[in-house]
């Protein structure tokens, strides 16, 4: 039986692959699988008329799931089947796709390098490839908040959410005596599947609001716990890089709850504290403004230097959230 101690080895080299390496570009990539699913699956429904409300995005969700994680599973078992180590390389490979560290940092290197040329359109047009709201409208300094909060806000979605529930499922499969490493994966799978399908469906608009109900709560749901974490993580990443961990705690506490998603403001909120600008206001997005509340509003607006402070925070959490739970593995 593979020990309790492989569960951390392979997150710590998944973790590192991801840094170096950057998230994999290969047409079988699991969201881009989940991605094709979930549109397939939209067709279908929208075809069928009738199904095409809360109940079919229940059945959606749940055939999905289905679809991928008996997938993996056997896949896996096949590979270990045939020799064990293609199995673990597998696993890795698997985790190590599921994670977005250096994606979430790099996508905006683009963004900073037109700021510095003075080049809003070309920074516009950067932002846009990582954003969902209408970005040309957007000043200098709407393209730093941007930027600064889809970093924090993809902190939690896109590392620190399948991370938590890959450890999750393996303490679980520890204690149920079932296979330690495959059921955290199969939870961090179970994760990227609830969160593709709210990045994909989860709009409360008239073509969405009820198809995509289900995958949205289950995103809602499987981000509460991490997005609490999160202050934790990036109160101890602050005080390491020297910034403000008190005053983004102290603003994450009061702000954490602004936004409509209950989750989506923590790691939003502390950077703003942590840095001592303020985020959010209104946004305009393609179906029109939302009014969001501001966070941080006592600060001023960030410049280029906060994004580069994000990314040190940022990536120095991502190694907190590794290195401390492989701590605890190696003393208890």
């Amino acid at each position: 039986m593979i020990h309790i101690n492989t569960l951390f080895d392979i997150a710590l080299i998944g973790f590192i692959l991801d840094l170096l390496l950057g998230d994999p570009v290969y047409r079988y990539h699991p969201v881009r699988i989940i991605g094709h699913g979930i549109s397939s699956m939209t067709n279908i429904l929208r075809k069928i008329g009738s199904a095409n409300g809360k109940a079919g995005g229940l059945i959606m969700v749940i055939l999905l799931l289905f679809i991928i994680i008996s997938s993996y599973v056997m896949i896996s078992l096949g590979l270990f089947y045939v020799y064990p180590v293609f199995g673990i390389l597998f696993d890795i490979f698997i985790f190590y796709s599921c994670l977005a560290m250096k994606d979430l940092i790099g996508h905006l290197d683009p963004v900073i390098l037109s700021l510095k040329q003075s080049d809003l359109p070309e920074a516009r047009k950067a932002l846009a490839k990582v954003v969902g709201r209408d970005v040309h409208s957007l000043d200098e300094k709407g393209i730093i908040r941007a930027g600064i909060e889809t970093m924090a806000e993809n902190f939690v979605d896109g590392f620190l959410s399948p991370f938590f529930w890959y450890l999750a499922g393996g303490l679980m499969a520890e204690y149920l005596q079932i296979p330690i490493i495959r059921t955290g994966i199969a939870m961090m799978l179970v994760f990227k599947v609830a969160s593709t399908f709210d990045s994909m469906v989860g709009y409360k608009n008239k073509e969405f609001i009820k198809i995509g109900w289900a995958g949205a709560k289950l995103d809602d749901l499987m981000n509460f716990i991490p997005a609490r974490l999160s202050l934790i993580i990036l109160f101890f990443g602050a005080a390491i890089c020297h910034l403000h961990p008190i005053s983004g705690l102290q603003t994450a506490l009061r702000d954490r709850l602004k936004h409509e998603s209950p989750n989506a403001a923590h790691g939003e909120s502390f950077v703003a504290g942590a840095l001592g600008v303020r985020l959010a206001g209104p946004v305009m997005y393609p179906e029109g403004q939302r009014d969001k509340s501001w966070l941080g509003d006592e600060f001023s607006d960030p410049d280029i230097k906060h994004m580069r402070q994000t990314f040190i925070l940022l990536k120095t959490s991502g190694w907190i959230s590794i290195l401390l739970p492989l701590a605890f593995s190696i003393i208890f």
